[in-house]
């Protein structure tokens, strides 16, 4: 007999409240760094850990809030395992909070740690 584990309990001690088209549940945000722009620049990805049976249904310009902030979904949820999570990739929705100039050219610092670059 196969043992049956119910995954809100997994999400309980971890997650966070996450929303897409009405749908309302818990998953994990993970934020891991990654460098871009030959190693001279940091940038977050999101990714999120939920239930295929809540949000598996999710496609590409989707837009989902988690823990209060909008993303929008980058790409279909990969499911992971057993297909009981998947994995969604998102792009934080932020406004430019700063200006920047530079030797050449200037940029944009947006809110999630993207740069826009410009020309001068």
């Amino acid at each position: 007999m196969a043992f049956v584990e119910d995954p809100t309990d997994f999400l309980d001690d971890f997650g966070v409240s996450v929303t897409a088209n009405g749908t309302t549940g818990l998953g994990i945000l993970d934020m891991p760094g990654e460098y871009v722009a030959d190693g001279r620049v940091i940038t977050n990805e999101y990714l999120l850990r939920a239930e295929t049976s809540r949000f598996g249904f999710v496609t590409y310009g989707d837009t989902m809030t988690v823990a209060g902030n909008s993303y929008q979904v980058r790409e279909a949820p990969l499911m992971i395992d057993d297909g009981v999570f998947c994995l969604i990739l998102l792009t934080k929705i932020a406004v430019a909070v700063a200006h920047l100039l530079l030797e050449d050219g200037s940029f944009f610092l947006l809110e999630d740690g993207f740069k826009l670059l410009l020309e001068s």
